[in-house]
């Protein structure tokens, strides 16, 4: 059957007439249905219905109560509540994109050993549950101490020591604390490997104290929490040096000068020396109280030798340093300090030293033999 132009045109516009006509009885119905939802018309002989009650409300506002703090709960894990209460002790309303204040803390930084070894050997799924359980761990001892996790760097942890209220003695005795309690929790997770057939781990740790840049970096649309300085790259080196020295703590002697003699620990004198990223040297020391006894006291020991030795190498008096350092090694058998500080002298014998050289070197450079 043939169709017209026109009669094409008129099936058209009854199809669209119908179309919106089917639109718009759907909508009147939602609008209606909602409308029914809110402000419901009784039927005759029907009473109108109530206000909320009373318990209705509390348990409403319960509710908004605990959404709220849920919600607060989980922003905590990625922002410690400490940088807000930082930012609010200095007058700040909202944690603002560009935010920078100073002050002085005790910064921590803790690494595993070995950790690219061990994470060969497992599949990702292993490797981030091995992780998890050992931050679980970890997490405690600082958290105790009145420290904060900063943030996590692969399997590097960056922990904050500032101790609201409290001096600089109080802030680093804080983190020389935690130290000490990671060294106990270690071992305790040490346990729980070895029995489920697992192979130890261990770790390093550094400290240091001194002025940070606490601040907000970012963009619009994707902001953090950061804290930046010389004192922050001081830390991480010393960590680094832990291996090196086979020193499971090591602090800078900035950070023992400020806690007062009531807090004062076991230590002893490792080295002088000069870290990446630092023109300025600086002197480092070993925490013992974690050791063995007859550990502890053969370090001890030897630690008169390793300062008089160290004292001969700044004055570029070989022969006395190194009849020094053999002193030490006979003192302390196990140790490697010694041969350390054996090795670096037979380097520094070979290397021209300028008319400035103060006696610091770089370890990093320095090979035990």
């Amino acid at each position: 059957m043939d169709v017209t132009n026109d009669t094409l045109m008129l099936i058209i516009a009854v199809t669209i007439l119908a179309i919106y006509g089917v639109v718009v009885t759907v909508l009147l119905y939602r609008q209606r249905a909602a409308a029914g939802k809110t402000a419901e018309v009784p039927a005759p002989g029907r009473q109108r219905p109530v206000a909320a009650s009373e318990q209705d409300k509390e348990r409403l506002f319960a509710q908004r109560a605990d959404d709220a703090l849920k919600l607060t709960t989980t922003f905590q894990k990625f922002i410690p509540r400490q940088f807000v209460d930082h930012f609010a002790k200095h007058g700040k309303t909202e944690l603002a994109l560009g935010y920078a204040d100073e002050d002085e803390v005790a910064i921590l930084f803790c690494d595993i050993r070995g950790f690219t070894g061990l994470s060969e050997q497992m599949v990702p799924q292993q490797l981030m549950s091995f992780l998890n359980s050992y931050f679980l761990r970890m997490n405690e001892p600082i958290h105790q101490n009145r420290g904060f996790i900063d943030k996590f760097i692969g399997d590097a942890i960056m922990a904050l020591f500032d101790h609201p209220g409290g001096n600089a003695s109080q802030k680093a005795t804080d983190a020389l604390n935690a130290a000490l309690d990671l060294r106990k929790a270690l071992a305790l997770y040490n346990e729980h490997r070895k029995k489920s057939g697992y192979e130890p781990v261990d770790i390093g740790i550094g400290i240091h104290f001194g002025p940070v840049i606490i601040g907000t970096v970012g963009s619009e649309d994707r902001m953090d929490t950061t804290v930046i300085g010389d004192s922050v790259n001081i830390a991480y080196r010393l960590e680094t040096l832990s291996p090196i020295y086979h020193a499971d703590i090591i602090v800078s002697a900035t950070t023992l000068n400020v806690i007062d003699s009531a807090n004062s620990r076991a230590t002893r004198l490792l080295d002088w020396v000069r870290v990446k990223g630092r023109q300025a040297p600086i002197e480092i020391y070993e925490v013992l109280n974690h050791l063995p006894d007859e550990q502890q006291q053969e370090k001890i020991a030897a630690d008169a030798a390793i300062r008089a030795g160290i004292k001969m190498r700044c004055k570029q008096q070989w022969q006395e340093a190194i009849d020094l350092f053999e002193e030490a090694r006979a003192l302390s058998s196990h140790d490697n300090l010694a041969s350390l500080h054996i090795a670096a002298i037979h380097q520094l014998k070979e290397t021209t030293l300028g008319p400035d050289w103060d006696g610091a070197i770089v370890v990093e450079t320095i090979h035990p033999r």
